[in-house]
């Protein structure tokens, strides 16, 4: 059986990086469409009249993800990625702990507990985008640092 490698052109991974960043950017303009109106259109219908709080502070972190996507279009370099990734994940990490503090979702009209499961979703969320910054961060001391005199060999 033999198996045969098919070498990707730098062009064409950059191309579909730049394709990847306008879907992005298509889909976080979507998610900012809803968010804006999901009070007004009554759906879902657990969300409460506190919705209205943190609406502008999840705008605020879609806006910002367009932003960063916007960004890649132009200059998609480690550092500049690394650096829009951290500002993205905080953002994210402080934008759940205000929707898990103000917790504008009623489930009582449900038979099995959603409070719970979206508390510990929210959680899991702050978590996962802290670890995503602490990743970034990582990514860019080390192609700050440079390569080590191993790399060079």
């Amino acid at each position: 059986m033999s198996t045969s490698l098919v070498e990707i052109s730098p062009d064409s991974k950059k191309a579909a990086r730049r394709f990847g960043y306008v879907l992005s950017i298509v889909i976080n303009v979507a998610m900012l469409v809803i968010v804006q109106n999901l009070l007004e259109w009554g759906w879902p219908a657990f969300l409460t009249a506190e919705f209205a709080e943190v609406v502008p502070w999840i705008s605020f972190s879609l806006v910002a993800s367009i932003v960063a996507n916007i960004i890649y279009q132009i200059d998609d370099s480690q550092i500049v990625k690394s650096v829009g990734q951290i500002a993205v994940n905080l953002i994210s990490v402080w934008v759940t702990y205000i929707i898990l503090t103000v917790f504008p979702f009623d489930f009582s009209g449900y038979q099995f507990d959603y409070e719970v499961v979206t508390r510990v979703v929210l959680i899991l969320a702050i978590v996962g985008a802290g670890v995503g910054a602490l990743v970034e961060a990582v990514k860019l001391v080390s192609t700050l640092s440079g390569p080590t005199p191993v790399d060079r060999a």
